[in-house]
């Protein structure tokens, strides 16, 4: 798993690469977590380059989700694969999370 993150003006892209599961999600929470002590009110989170997410990934999702609201700050998610696409569709998770299409998208939603 890859993770980059930078500042967009308005707020914080990461990109995730590659898996998050059972092995990695800690790092990845890691990550998050560093972006989150900054006390940001937006976070674009690209999943074009996510390939697999483990209920152990898709849990840090909901937490930053959560940590996100109860800031009144926003999580958007976007560019996800069709597959992973359908893992949030199955798990209801795609009516708590804002998902786009692409960055663009997500700037103006």
């Amino acid at each position: 798993m890859n993770i980059t993150t930078q500042n967009t003006g308005d707020g914080i892209l990461i990109q995730v690469e590659g898996r998050i599961d059972t092995t990695n999600y800690n790092e990845f929470e890691s990550a998050v977590n560093e972006v989150l002590k900054d006390d940001v009110k937006q976070i674009y989170l690209d999943c074009n380059g996510l390939n697999y997410i483990s209920s152990s990934g898709l849990r840090i999702f909901l937490t930053v989700q959560k940590k996100m609201m109860a800031v009144g700050g926003k999580l958007k998610l976007f560019a996800m694969q069709p597959a992973i696409k359908e893992i949030f569709d199955i798990s209801g998770f795609s009516s708590i999370f804002s998902i786009y299409p692409d960055m663009d998208a997500a700037k103006q939603g």
